[in-house]
């Protein structure tokens, strides 16, 4: 039984703010109020009898007990997380056949995960669940061979299909450890290097280079690399730079000791990662699928790269369906 005082939220309230120092950031993350933020730690504090912050220094840091505290802390609550995850809200078991189709970036864990749940649920049921490209997965979508697909928007509108947004996933800089210090300070850096560009028909690739023409900004042409993880692997032996996501950053977590990961120096921006399903499908499949999809991308994909890249907090996130229903 925990002692009195110390409450799911106000670990959470201290986890936010061990990675962000600020009170107000933490309020941001976390939906509170300021005051409030304040009071949680207080309560945790004197619940514990200890000081867990330094509340002297802007950014806060953490005392020795707040740190040693932290890494408890973190261990408790992303087991909750992935506990929560794990439970599977949907019904299908009035389904004949179910198809599916998912984006490779989920392809290391997520969507493993999402087959287990799903399969769980289905009862005489035909079940199909294929991999792909954005591209690939949404023409299979057009053509009637999925019933759902996970896949990035280009934006555009697509008749008869319905989409329910599932997470903003903000494009970033990742180079070789140690080749620089601030990207936006020294493009003279980058513009001696090669960039490595994802294969010119892939979204993820448009989208960077529209945002590149937006930006006014023109690189060397060398490389197209189709396989994400060739295009970190190159990053990693220092053969150039590239803009990848968080998403793919994760995926990569075999090449993170020889990389590094920055804010996008010229302009920010993100695509967005949706759920889609035929208009006429009025059952409430595709939404609950969507809530898993959301609870499992935040406990398997969003926390781990916030926890490594704090400076994602608040970028990086689940998109919650606003439409009626």
């Amino acid at each position: 039984m925990l002692m009195k005082g110390v409450t799911l939220r106000g670990l959470e309230v201290f986890e936010a703010l061990a990675k962000t120092g600020s009170v107000a950031q933490t309020a941001a993350l976390t939906g509170l109020s300021q005051p409030a933020v304040s009071q949680q730690l207080r309560n945790l504090e004197s619940a514990l009898g200890a000081e867990l912050v330094n509340h002297g220094r802007r950014p806060m840091v953490l005392t020795p007990a707040g740190r040693n505290f932290l890494a408890r802390t973190e261990a408790v609550l992303t087991e909750l997380r992935l506990a929560q995850s794990e439970l599977s809200v949907v019904d299908l078991n009035h389904l004949s056949t179910l198809s599916i189709g998912l984006i490779d970036d989920f392809d290391n864990d997520l969507t493993p995960r999402l087959a287990t749940t799903l399969a769980e649920s289905l009862v005489n049921c035909r079940f199909k669940m294929i991999t792909a490209s954005s591209h690939d997965i949404l023409d299979a979508l057009d053509a009637r061979e999925l019933h759902i697909a996970v896949a990035a928007t280009s934006g555009a509108l697509r008749e008869g299909i319905t989409e329910y947004p599932l997470v903003q996933d903000p494009f970033m800089l990742v180079a070789p450890r140690g080749m620089l210090r601030k990207p936006e300070a020294e493009m003279d850096i980058l513009n001696a290097l090669p960039f490595l560009r994802y294969e010119g028909s892939q979204l993820i690739s448009q989208q960077i280079e529209a945002h590149l023409a937006r930006q006014k900004l023109l690189f060397e042409e060398r490389f197209e690399i189709g396989s994400h993880l060739s295009l970190m692997a190159l990053v990693a032996r220092r053969i150039g730079w590239a803009i990848t996501t968080p998403l793919g950053y994760m995926r990569a977590a075999r090449f993170h000791d020889e990389i590094e990961a920055f804010p996008l120096p010229f302009g920010a921006f993100s695509r967005r990662i949706s759920l889609f399903s035929s208009a006429d499908w009025a059952d409430r499949v595709p939404r609950d699928v969507a809530q898993t999809m959301r609870r499992l991308v935040q406990g398997h994909m969003i926390d781990p790269a916030v926890q490594r890249l704090p400076w994602l907090a608040g970028d990086l996130k689940v998109l919650e369906d606003q439409s009626p229903g």
